[in-house]
């Protein structure tokens, strides 16, 4: 049996070589943040989870209702510079890959998603505004959110 400590040890770097394949590139959230960084943020979170909280400008993708035709008719430009976010960056990297494989070439996963851009006092919005409830996912996940408060609907 493995030590509880040294779970809570485990980067988030450990975290995502242990779930990404890495076929798609990272984007810190440092450099999203910029002002120069002019890319089509898709958040690959439930509905649920948008609801809480999302990046400024993020459009709502979905994981399991999903819709390459959506996508294709909001970004018909194959060419347009697009980061894929989640909760972490795990979900994110399936929906990045399939719009690799639909032609779009320059497609970035955000590294340690909502979360580290949270973590890293970058804003996080709802339909009232500025909040800082961010959704958790579930409690095994919500132990990578560091700052703001927890949420679960």
């Amino acid at each position: 049996m493995i030590p509880s400590v040294s779970h809570a040890q485990e980067s988030l770097s450990d975290l995502l070589k242990k779930h990404n394949t890495r076929s798609v590139p990272y984007m810190s959230v440092q450099e999203l943040a910029m002002p120069k960084t002019k890319a089509v943020i898709l958040d690959a979170r439930e509905q649920k989870e948008y609801d809480v909280s999302y990046i400024k400008d993020a459009i709502h993708v979905g994981y399991n209702t999903f819709s390459i035709e959506n996508v294709e008719n909001l970004i018909p430009n194959k060419n347009e510079q697009i980061v894929v976010y989640c909760s972490l960056g795990i979900r994110s990297e399936d929906i990045a890959e399939q719009l690799q494989k639909l032609g779009y070439t320059n497609v970035y996963n955000l590294y340690g998603g909502i979360f580290e851009w949270k973590n890293s006092n970058f804003p996080i919005y709802n339909k009232q505004g500025k909040t800082n409830k961010i959704h958790g996912f579930s409690k095994e996940w919500s132990k990578w959110l560091t700052k703001g408060e927890c949420v679960y609907e």
